[in-house]
């Protein structure tokens, strides 16, 4: 009979079948003492230890699997373009981006408490309608604001829902091209008016905002004077505030409380809020910390419609992750150059210098880069359309002698002898049939064409020297016009390109305090 254990061995220990490391060869396939640093039975804490590591495991994949799902399920989609286009071809991960970013005003389900739905239903119309560019690097980050006042040709769409399909309306306001056919249409609508090619929209509502600024628990903003706005509901001290929730949205939203009164003042006091949330994200680190990550991710997915390419969490990562390391210095806020329209309450483009911006734009996300002369189209004769060979006569080497494209020469100089060498010029250049008109004076020279004839204007600007900002669309020019200015009466070479750095209000890196309207 065995003897009993002693006590000072501790309690009788069960052995369980297959504990401890088996080695190849051992007898009986019993565990070897040593080998992989064991000397007998797995301590009690070492069991302990692996339960709790499993069990955290186990515990992180249901914690991610979760905000998976709720993430995804709370974002809404619908294509990219109001005739069906869904994706725009490019890699997120490393491409140039553009995001139209768009703020709804609409009263419809959640909603509901900021007004009746008859104010403004469905889709709504665009209270915020920001384009954001980010370069291929991640260096540049523009935000180009679009007032909402803004007058331009929306085309004919068709609802991502179904509801049908709409005529286009000339001269409409900008804030009104998703009302009826959603987001798609504002997309198709931005990329008509700047030449341009959205990849991405996000729709927000007000729901949006105020969880937003909840989420990061405050927006430092600044103002002049105290301001006791009553249609937006914004009340503020003299200096600088942190506003969140309804607050903020109201800070948003307001109108007659900055600059004079008009959109112009709202969008520059939009910028400086979205300054200062990229400076707060950036300083409390938000970026990298999955924790406060994830509940701006849950506030803003909660009251989103993206697109379809972008409804999916690693979609919404990607573009995170290009943003987390953006220096602030290197957000530029920009605001579409406009002036008033014959209504004084609407404003229309100011050309050319909207359209030499959007030029800059298309060449590179850096405006302060040197414009981009051009380069004539390898698939187009010098002033040809796209693709179209030229019927005109070639010589041995293939090239284009002469061009069947119009080309009028306005001199705005009031008869300075450089007009006729412009014409000679082009005629060198195969431009036969250029001819001089008169015109008023202008101080700018600009290459401008009718519809069909952007290439053409781009080919005749390459042969004349000049930069590819002067070139600009007017639906009232047949074929291309070179009209001559004051800047080039001592030579075409004395043309430059303008300075599309002085449409920047702000960077993300400057502290601003907006100026109160004192009538609102």
């Amino acid at each position: 009979m065995p003897d009993p254990p002693h006590p000072a061995d501790g309690p009788a220990r069960r052995s369980y079948p297959g504990e401890g490391t088996l080695v190849a060869g051992s007898a009986q396939g019993r565990p070897e003492a040593g080998v992989g640093g064991l000397d007998g039975p797995r301590p009690r804490w070492l069991r302990l230890v692996s339960v709790l590591a499993i069990a955290a495991v186990v515990g992180v994949v249901a914690f991610s699997g979760y905000w998976v799902v709720r993430l995804t399920t709370n974002v809404d989609s619908l294509h990219l373009n109001a005739n069906g286009g869904s994706v725009s071809g490019v890699d997120d991960r490393k491409d140039r981006l553009q995001i139209l970013v768009l703020g709804s005003d609409t009263r419809s389900g959640a909603n509901s408490g900021y007004g009746p739905e008859e104010d403004s239903a469905g889709y709504g119309q665009a209270d915020v309608m920001m384009l954001l560019d980010i370069s291929a690097d991640n260096e540049h980050v523009n935000v180009l604001s679009f007032p909402r006042d803004l007058l331009v040709d929306i085309p004919a769409c068709t609802d991502g829902r179904g509801s049908g399909s709409f005529p286009a309306r000339p001269s409409d306001m900008i804030n009104s091209a998703m009302r009826d056919a959603g987001p798609g249409c504002a997309v198709d609508t931005i990329n008509a008016v700047t030449g341009l090619e959205v990849d991405h929209f996000m729709l927000a509502d007000f729901n949006a905002v105020t969880e937003l600024s909840n989420a990061v628990g405050g927006v430092d903003v600044c103002v002049t004077e105290a301001i006791d706005e009553p249609k937006s509901g914004l009340k503020l001290p003299a200096g600088t505030s942190s506003v969140q929730g309804e607050q903020a949205l109201a800070f948003l939203r307001a109108r007659a409380a900055f600059g004079d009164g008009g959109d112009l003042g709202r969008i520059q006091a939009q910028q400086a809020f979205l300054g200062s949330l990229t400076r707060k994200i950036k300083d409390d680190g938000t970026l990298r910390n999955p924790q406060r990550l994830l509940g701006i991710a849950d506030a803003l997915t909660s009251n989103l419609t993206v697109d379809t390419a972008l409804a999916s969490i690693p979609a919404m990562v990607t573009i995170a992750d290009r943003l987390k390391d953006i220096d602030p210095a290197k957000v530029s806020f920009i605001a579409v150059p406009t002036v008033p329209a014959a209504d004084p309450n609407r404003l229309v483009l100011d050309e050319p210098l909207a359209s030499e911006l959007f030029t800059v734009l298309k060449a590179s996300a850096d405006l302060a880069a040197p414009a981009a002369g051009g380069e004539e189209p390898a698939d187009a004769a010098p002033g040809g359309a796209p693709g179209a060979a030229s019927e005109e006569p070639t010589d041995n080497a293939g090239e284009p002698t002469a061009t069947s494209v119009p080309v009028t020469v306005a001199d705005g100089t009031a008869g300075a002898d450089v007009v006729a060498s412009v014409v000679t010029e082009l005629t060198g250049s195969g431009y036969l049939g250029a001819q001089t008109i008169p015109a008023p004076a202008t101080p700018l020279t600009g290459v401008y064409y009718g519809e069909g004839f952007e290439d053409a204007a781009r080919a005749v600007a390459v042969a004349l020297g000049l930069p590819a900002p002067v070139v600009t669309a007017d639906p009232s020019v047949y074929g291309v016009q070179v009209y001559v200015g004051a800047d080039a009466v001592g030579g075409l070479d004395q043309v430059t390109a303008p300075e599309v750095t002085d449409a920047v209000n702000q960077t993300a890196d400057q502290v601003s305090c907006q100026d109160t309207n004192p009538f609102g």
